[in-house]
């Protein structure tokens, strides 16, 4: 076969999975323009339509799934082999692909990403900081980041965090103009700070448990956002009270610059968990990674009631 046949079905590959032009030639690091163009001399060098382009999306046609479904076990078996032979280096060398929230990337990948990247030069890690619950497998990531309640049960789960817990807070000039709640129901006389998850297809609902008594609550304000480092901002300015990982605001509840309520509310849940299917074979340098998570798990100061 000719390389320039191999390196045409290697490009509609990538768009396959991709189901984007614009994605896949970031992917592969070339223009759109010279993708379609690669593509388009494909399809009549086999005088057939691979693929249905539109301007928001694109699809195989028979004759692209009837290629894709053909070629596509073979490119992993080389993908595989390649990846292996790194194992006869003298360090791990590959890129890695992770998806993960805001907080899990910021708090628990990222300062084991920092502190592992020197000593092994060759390896490259990619974090793409999704909130929503992504599938991994059709997106092609090697893993991703979810609480440990969040995991499928086909999936193997490393435990990459310790347990965590909620945290209502507002500020004291807030809690001077308004009285503490004391229970999760009277939230509905409060500014909330609503945060909006995809995951959800609308406003998160606040989670509480006590005695064995769960509680969710649907709380409302002037203020919403789609992260909760924005809905933190506007409490620390007094707009309402915000609904955070308890992590996030230890200085402060120290220093008085916020205050808690209902802790008593919010128990500890499982924390976060480094996922991956079943059947995936490990390359050296995504070892490496889940074996720097799984040892970073560290106890925590308590945080102030």
């Amino acid at each position: 076969m000719a390389r320039d046949t191999i390196s045409d079905l290697s490009t509609f590959l990538a768009v396959a999975r991709e189901r984007s032009f614009t994605k896949a030639a970031a992917r592969l690091r070339l223009s759109p323009s010279a993708l379609s163009h690669t593509i388009r001399l494909l399809e009549e060098r086999l005088g057939v339509r691979l693929l249905t382009r539109t301007t928001r999306s694109v699809s195989l046609t028979e004759a692209g799934e009837r290629l894709l479904d053909t070629i596509k076990p073979h490119f992993e078996e080389i993908e595989a082999a390649l990846s292996a032979l790194t194992e006869l280096r003298d360090k791990p060398a590959g890129i890695v692909r992770i998806t993960a929230g805001e907080h899990a990337a910021e708090t628990v990948i990222w300062p084991v990403v920092e502190r592992l990247l020197p000593d092994y030069p060759d390896i490259k890690v990619e974090i793409i900081i999704d909130n929503g619950l992504t599938d991994i497998v059709t997106e092609r990531y090697d893993a991703g980041v979810r609480l440990g309640e969040q995991v499928d049960k086909d999936m193997i789960a490393v435990r990459i965090g310790p347990d965590m817990r909620m945290a209502v807070v507002g500020t004291p000039s807030y809690f001077d103009q308004h009285p503490k709640p004391v229970t999760p129901q009277d939230l509905t006389a409060h500014a909330c700070i609503n945060i909006r998850l995809p995951t959800y297809g609308g406003f998160y609902t606040w989670e509480f448990e006590k005695d064995g008594r769960e509680l969710r609550v649907r709380v409302d304000g002037p203020l919403a956002f789609n992260v909760s480092r924005m809905a933190l901002t506007a409490a620390r300015n007094g707009a309402g009270l915000a609904f955070v990982m308890e992590d996030k605001i230890r200085k402060e509840l120290e220093d008085g610059r916020l205050i808690r309520v209902l802790s008593d509310w919010c128990p500890p849940f499982s924390g976060y968990h480094l996922y991956y299917p079943s059947r995936r074979q490990l390359s050296p340098a995504f070892a490496v990674l889940v074996d720097a998570l799984r040892n970073s798990d560290e106890i925590r100061p308590p945080i102030p009631q």
